[in-house]
C-alpha cells in the first residue's frame, strides 16, 4: 500500500446529550439536518472535496444507523480500494475493553489503523458541526510552518471569547498559550476541535498519554497543553466562513433556519463544494392543490397539503390538509395530521403530531418545541 500524505480520523461517537430527544435513539452525527442530510454529511463532504480519501469514522453510541448510513462511504466517493471510509467502534483487546474514555484516547485505541496507512500527516475532525472548509489550505499552513501539531481557530466576538477554548498566537500564528473557557481572554481565536498532526509526533504523544494515569486522555485538556508545555511546534490555521456547532437544540434550530432565504448564511446548493449525502433515492415531493410553500427546502418524498412556512421539511414528512407548520424543522417521516399548527419545533424522525394539535409558539423567548423519534403527540398532551 503506498504512503498516505494525510488521512482522516472523523470523531463521531458522542452521544450528543444536550440534543435531548433527537439523540435518544441515534447518535449525534447521525441526526438529519437540512431535510436530505445528516450531521456528518458535512464532515465527509468536506474530506471529499479536500482530496482526502482515507477516513476513519470512529463510532460508539448507538452507532447502528450510523454505521448504516456511511456504509461503504461510496456516496462521498471514498469507497477506493485501499482507502475510503473505515468505521471504527471500540474494540475488545487480550487487555480488556472499554467505551472511548476521551476524544484523545479513542484515536489512541485505533493507532493500528494509522499505523497501517503509515500517513505523514493526520487529521483529526469531528462529525457534529456544520461548515465548508478546504482542508489542503490548512495541510499547507501546517507544512509551510514545520509543525507538529496545527489547530484551526475562528475568531468570535470578544464577549463570547470566554464559552471557548482561548488559543494566543504571535504573528507568525505560533500558539503561545492556550486556556480553556477563559474568564478574561487575552485573544479571540477559538478552537475549532479540529486539528493536524504530524502523524509520527501523534503517535508518540497517545502513547505517551495511554500511560498516563493523571490524564483524562482528551485533546484540549490533555495533549494540547502538555505540547506546548513541552515546547513542541504548535500553529493556528486561521478560518474565516461559516461554522456552527449543532450540538445543542437552540443551535440545531437556528442553524437550520439559517439555511433559508435568497442568500443563506450557508449554501447548500454550491456547487464548487457540494454537500454529498447517502440519502436514498426517494420520489420527488407532492405539493397538493391547497398546499402553500414560502421560503422552505423541502426535501423528496414529502407531501405538503398544508401550509408551510419557512421551514425544513425532510425526507418522506407529510403535512396534511389545514395543517400549518411555521419556523419549523420535520425530520425525515414526520406526520403534521389535519388542522395541526406548529411553530418553532423540531419533529424527530416519524414523529406525529395528531389532527387539530397545537404544539409550540411565536415566543422566541421560550424554547424550541422538540418532538423525539418516533413519539406521537395527541390532543392530550
Amino acid at each position: 500500500m503506498s504512503r498516505k500524505e494525510c488521512i482522516a480520523m472523523l470523531l463521531a461517537g458522542g452521544q450528543g446529550s444536550r440534543l435531548g430527544a433527537l439523540t435518544a435513539k441515534i447518535a449525534k452525527p447521525a441526526v438529519s439536518f437540512g431535510g436530505k442530510y445528516r450531521i456528518i454529511d458535512f464532515t465527509l463532504s468536506n474530506c471529499a472535496n479536500s482530496g482526502i480519501d482515507t477516513v476513519g469514522v470512529l463510532t460508539q453510541y448507538r452507532p447502528y444507523q450510523l454505521h448504516e448510513y456511511v456504509g461503504s462511504g461510496r456516496a462521498w466517493d471514498l469507497n477506493e480500494t485501499g482507502a475510503g471510509v473505515s468505521i471504527l467502534p471500540p474494540y475488545a483487546t487480550q487487555e480488556g475493553g472499554a467505551w472511548y474514555a476521551g476524544t484523545a484516547d479513542a484515536v489512541t485505541q485505533n493507532l493500528d489503523y494509522i499505523k497501517s496507512h503509515d500517513p505523514e500527516y493526520v487529521m483529526i475532525l469531528s462529525g457534529d458541526a456544520l461548515y465548508r472548509m478546504d482542508y489542503r489550505k490548512m495541510l499547507e499552513t501546517h507544512k509551510s510552518n514545520n509543525a507538529d501539531l496545527t489547530i484551526a481557530v475562528m475568531p468570535v466576538p470578544w464577549e463570547d471569547a470566554s464559552r471557548f477554548g482561548i488559543l494566543t498566537a504571535d504573528e507568525d500564528g505560533k500558539v503561545l498559550k492556550f486556556t480553556e473557557k477563559p474568564e478574561k481572554p487575552d485573544s479571540n481565536l477559538a478552537s475549532m476541535g479540529i486539528y493536524i498532526f504530524t502523524a509520527d509526533f501523534l503517535i508518540s504523544t497517545l502513547e505517551a498519554d495511554a500511560v498516563d494515569q493523571r490524564s483524562s486522555h482528551d485533546f484540549g485538556n490533555d495533549i494540547i497543553p502538555k505540547a506546548l508545555a513541552d515546547g513542541k511546534r504548535l500553529f493556528v490555521h486561521e478560518y474565516h466562513g461559516f461554522w456552527k456547532d449543532v450540538g445543542t437544540i437552540a443551535s440545531y434550530h437556528e442553524t437550520s433556519m439559517d439555511l433559508l432565504g435568497d442568500d443563506p448564511l450557508f449554501d447548500l446548493f454550491d456547487t464548487d463544494n457540494p454537500i454529498m449525502s447517502n440519502d436514498s433515492s426517494r420520489p420527488p415531493h407532492y405539493i397538493g392543490p391547497d398546499g402553500r410553500v414560502d421560503d422552505c427546502l423541502i426535501a423528496n418524498g414529502c407531501k405538503i397539503l398544508g401550509s408551510v412556512s419557512h421551514s425544513i421539511i425532510s425526507t418522506d414528512a407529510v403535512v396534511d390538509e389545514r395543517a400549518i407548520v411555521e419556523d419549523s424543522v420535520l425530520l425525515p417521516g414526520a406526520v403534521v395530521k389535519k388542522g395541526a399548527h406548529i411553530c418553532r419545533a423540531i419533529l424527530g424522525e416519524n414523529a406525529v403530531v395528531e389532527e387539530g394539535v397545537k404544539l409550540g409558539s411565536v415566543d422566541t423567548t421560550k424554547d424550541t418545541a422538540v418532538v423525539g423519534n418516533d413519539v406521537v403527540i395527541g390532543k392530550g398532551e
